[in-house]
């Protein structure tokens, strides 16, 4: 089975400091790789690169034209500084240029509320919630797009036992879609979901 995404000896360096070095490895449909390490080892900087928000320095990532990569970095505190509403910014998820949003994509958007019991947040604003309220709606933002590869970086970071359960299910579900998934994580039992694991460090 061909890859949807792929990295071959991938390096990078911050300033001529060299962060990552050697990566090669690819991803089939319905596949899921787990990226591990400790912190500073690079995941973060890999996850970028694969979803082409940087170049590497070194070696090259290959996506198929027209691929559509589902991103989900580290929150930092700028999202705050939005007045986004939950709702407002999970449907950024479903926008396309030049076309407006369709039923089907409103519908996707209370579908992805529900499912990560965020309706009754519908209307809150981002800088009112709980930091796990605030990563399930990045969450729900991400998934809720049509991709053909997400990459996700401490996808269950600070959410409680139900809310990565229910995470984890909608993994599975864009899995068995035929998506392929690289996610960043520290948890061994995530990690354990993935067919691969890779560890940098």
């Amino acid at each position: 089975m061909s890859n949807v995404i792929s990295a071959e000896g991938v390096g990078f360096r911050y300033g001529g400091v060299p962060v990552l070095r050697e990566v090669t490895l690819g991803l089939a449909a319905g596949s899921m790789l787990a990226v591990t390490g400790p912190n500073g080892s690079g995941k973060s900087t890999l996850l970028h690169l694969l979803a082409g928000v940087g170049t590497p320095t070194e070696g090259r990532v290959h996506r198929d034209r027209g691929t559509r990569v589902s991103l989900l970095p580290q929150r930092t505190g700028d999202i705050d500084a939005l007045p986004l509403t939950v709702a407002e910014c999970v449907r950024i998820g479903r926008f396309r240029p030049l076309r407006r949003l369709r039923r089907a994509d409103r519908l996707a958007v209370d579908a992805m509320l529900d499912r990560l019991e965020l309706a009754d947040l519908a209307d809150r604003r981002l800088r009112e919630l709980s930091g796990g309220q605030r990563q399930r709606t990045l969450l729900a933002q991400a998934l809720v797009q049509d991709a053909e590869v997400y990459v996700l970086d401490e996808p269950t970071a600070a959410l409680d036992t139900g809310s990565r359960a229910r995470v984890h299910e909608l993994l599975a579900e864009r899995r068995a879609d035929g998506a392929a998934m690289v996610l960043a994580s520290h948890d061994a039992d995530e990690s354990a979901l993935a067919d691969e694991v890779l560890t940098l460090g």
